[in-house]
């Protein structure tokens, strides 16, 4: 598989398997074995870059953890073995993008929403310390929009104590722009006071999707608005390791929706850095499948 391929195909399938997957991820910088939540497909974002393909019915409408539990234990052994990189999906991966990095709760939704959220990472946590995997992360990818519910702080403490890392999602600066791309009813303000809070207990990366919308990407006025909330965060105790600015990678839920060219994106990264003294790292658009 070339490697500028590798990282195209982000299927939440695989083989039997209905809630455990393995992909190659670019901003892993290796193979993250991806926890899926949301079978349903439930979400209280609809994001309009988002890749999840909403018109077809999810396979299942809950989480069976023995079954969750299960299908992680054989993934992760069969990456550990290095069995998986026998399978047809996987065997053209280059060596330098199989070791296994991290262990990532995403899915299609938002994961915090899951009812028993804390119990899953739990049980996962176990998992991966029985396979005396000390050096593999656990990954959230979240919106952030639930943090202040109690299940999800228990959660987080456990991501803590477990080679945690939290990814949270923010995709703007203005309240205007912030519905116009996530289409929720949740306010910006709630975003950003949940990210400040669980920045003030660990460190957090930033993750943070932009891209163009019927041609226009985001102006300055957005862009110098976005850097403000990153510096408000800071200058509220938040811990910011790192800030991802990443654009459209993979089909968009809307076709009105396409990427920034490489040049933008390292123009934003020279903005961030320079407005707000935050470690940022770039991520390129690539090549969709017709």
């Amino acid at each position: 598989m070339p490697a500028d391929k590798i990282h195209t195909r982000h299927e939440r399938t695989f083989e039997t398997n209905r809630f455990v997957y393995p992909v190659i991820s670019r901003r892993s910088g290796g193979l993250s074995i991806g926890v899926n939540l949301n079978p349903d497909k439930i979400c209280n974002f609809d994001c309009i870059y988002c890749q999840v393909d909403r018109s077809v019915q999810g396979l299942t409408r809950f989480v069976q953890l023995p079954e969750l539990l299960e299908e992680l234990e054989q993934t992760l052994e069969s990456a550990i073995s290095g069995r998986l990189f026998q399978h047809p999906d996987f065997a053209e991966v280059p060596d330098g993008w199989q070791p296994l990095k991290d262990i990532a709760f995403s899915g299609d939704g938002e994961p915090t929403s899951h009812r028993n959220f804390d119990q899953v990472l739990a049980e996962c946590a176990g998992v991966k310390r029985r396979l005396g995997l000390a050096t593999v992360k656990l990954v959230l990818i979240t919106n952030a929009s639930l943090f202040h519910r109690d299940h999800v702080q228990r959660g987080l403490e456990i991501l803590d104590a477990n080679q945690g890392e939290v990814w949270a999602k923010l995709d703007a600066g203005s309240e205007a722009y912030f519905r116009q791309v996530e289409r929720t009813p949740i306010p910006l303000a709630r975003i950003l006071e949940n990210i400040t809070q669980a920045a003030r207990r660990r460190p957090l990366v930033i993750q943070t999707l932009l891209m163009r919308i019927s041609g226009q990407a985001p102006d300055a006025s957005e862009l110098e608005a976005y850097c403000r909330r990153l510096n408000e965060i800071v200058a509220a105790g938040g811990q910011l390791k790192l800030v991802q600015i990443c654009t459209v990678a993979r089909r968009p839920a809307e076709s009105y929706v396409t990427p920034l060219e490489d040049a933008e994106v390292d123009q934003i990264v020279r903005l961030v850095r320079e407005r707000t003294g935050l470690k940022v790292a770039p991520y390129y658009g690539i090549a969709q499948p017709g």
